[in-house]
C-alpha cells in the first residue's frame, strides 16, 4: 500500500470513529418517538386499574362493600341493601352504543360510586370527575372481549354545610372510561 493510500485509510478509519458516537445518537434519537410511544404505553399500564374476574368471583371495592360480576350484569353488597343487581341484558342499557351509569351510596363517610360501561376497546382506566375533584377508579371485567364490565370508587361525601340552591345539581359531573391508547370507550356528563 502507498504511503497516500494509508493516510486516507487512517483519516477514513479515524472520521467513522469520531463520527460513530454521532451516529449511534442519531439513530437513537430516530427512533425516540416510538420508543416514547411505548413508554406511554407501559405507563398506561401501570397506572391501569384494571381486574379481570371470574364469573361470581366477589370484590372488595370498599370497606363493608362486595362486588361481582356474572354474564347477566353487576351485582354489589354494601351495608345499606344486600345484592342488589344492574342489569346489562333487560333492555334498560342501550348495548349498541357506547355508555356509562352510575349507582352511588353513602358508607360511613365516603361515598361509593359505581356502575356500569359498555363500548369497544380495551379499558385501562377511569376518570370520575366530582365537585371535589377528580378520582381514578378501578375497572372490573370478565375475561374475554364482553363490551361491558363494571366500574367502582369511593370519595369523600359532598359539602353539606353548602345551601343547596348554590349547589350543583349533581356531585359527580363526569365519568370517562379510556382504552389503552388513551381514547374514550364511553363517558357520561352529568348536569
Amino acid at each position: 500500500m502507498t504511503r497516500m493510500k494509508k493516510y486516507v485509510l487512517a483519516a477514513s478509519v479515524a472520521a467513522a470513529l469520531v463520527g460513530a458516537p454521532t451516529m449511534a445518537h442519531a439513530i437513537v434519537s430516530a427512533k425516540a418517538p416510538a420508543s416514547a410511544a411505548a413508554d406511554v404505553q407501559v405507563a398506561a399500564a401501570k397506572a391501569s386499574s384494571v381486574r379481570v374476574v371470574a364469573p361470581g368471583e366477589r370484590v372488595q371495592a370498599a370497606p363493608k362493600v362486595q362486588l361481582w360480576l356474572t354474564k347477566d350484569g353487576k351485582h354489589w353488597s354494601s351495608p345499606q341493601e344486600a345484592d342488589q343487581f344492574r342489569s346489562v341484558t333487560d333492555g334498560n342499557l342501550d348495548m349498541s352504543r357506547p355508555g356509562v351509569s352510575l349507582q352511588s351510596e353513602p358508607i360511613g363517610k365516603d361515598y361509593f360510586l359505581s356502575g356500569v360501561y359498555h363500548g369497544k376497546g380495551d379499558p385501562a382506566t377511569i376518570k370520575i370527575k366530582t365537585a371535589k375533584g377528580t378520582v381514578t377508579g378501578t375497572i372490573v371485567r370478565l375475561a374475554g372481549k364482553p363490551g361491558w364490565g363494571a366500574w367502582y370508587a369511593t370519595t369523600p361525601l359532598p359539602d353539606t354545610t353548602v345551601p343547596k340552591a348554590k349547589q350543583k345539581h349533581h356531585f359527580v359531573r363526569s365519568i370517562t372510561v379510556y382504552d389503552t391508547t388513551g381514547h374514550t370507550i364511553s363517558t357520561l356528563t352529568l348536569p
